[in-house]
């Protein structure tokens, strides 16, 4: 049996009705902004390649520091020299002050016989650590320290303990000197200086006249000496 007319345009507009439903799978897709298109150029960014500059990244080298410390400087220094216009040069202290060895220690022994009485007539030269210990770069002789039976350190210069005298207000006061027979000062080199006759040598060579006492003639002590009774010297 032959289709009708009418079933024949029934399923013409069937067909034409499906054909527009699947349009949407031919279309074409549009390429992602970030793809170029045909025929775009292609532009390269170049990153410059920075050289690097000898004198930025050189490493500077450190100047070795010396190895041998400085001489203290005088002011500085806890025993240092000073020149007497009657004894030549001798050790005093930092301030000046004149320094005296006693004839009763024993050079070397690390102790001191002045105590009591004797060490307020002649105080001995004391620090509060051995380190705090220097000497200027006159001083020749070996400054060390050694403590004493209150548990106080005092300062030796060749092995001779350090003291003041009482009586010197001043810097440059030597009035210590060969006070008792048992009180001298000390040249840079830690020789104890005694009269040697009627006249002692002094620091520079030359020769000054000397008291009964063994004081110079600008320092003669008291005949009452320091007014301690000193025992006997063995």
């Amino acid at each position: 049996m032959e289709p009708t007319r009418r079933q024949v345009l029934a399923a013409t507009v069937t067909t034409v009705t499906l054909a527009d439903c699947g349009g949407d799978d031919d279309a074409t897709e549009t390429p992602d902004d970030g793809a170029a298109g045909p025929g775009a150029e292609t532009q390269t960014t170049e990153t410059p390649t920075e050289t690097p500059t000898e004198s930025a990244t050189a490493t500077p080298t450190e100047t070795p520091r010396a190895t041998t410390e400085p001489a203290t400087e005088a002011a500085d220094a806890l025993v240092r020299v000073d020149s007497h216009p009657d004894l030549g040069e001798i050790l005093v202290d930092g301030e000046g002050m004149t320094l005296y060895m006693f004839d009763s220690d024993t050079r070397g022994e690390g102790a001191s016989t002045c105590y009591d009485g004797c060490a307020e007539a002649w105080p001995p030269l004391t620090v509060e650590d051995a380190s705090a210990v220097s000497a200027g770069s006159e001083v020749s002789a070996e400054v060390t320290t050694f403590e004493r039976e209150d548990g106080s350190v005092q300062v030796a210069a060749d092995g001779w303990p350090l003291y003041y005298f009482a009586s010197d207000e001043e810097p440059g006061d030597a009035n210590g000197q060969g006070a008792n027979d048992v009180w001298w000062v000390l040249r840079p080199d830690g020789t104890v200086v005694r009269p040697d006759g009627p006249e002692t040598a002094t620091g520079d060579g030359t020769e000054t006249a000397t008291g009964d006492d063994g004081a110079g003639s600008e320092t003669d002590s008291d005949d009452d000496g320091d007014g301690y009774e000193y025992p006997p010297i063995e």
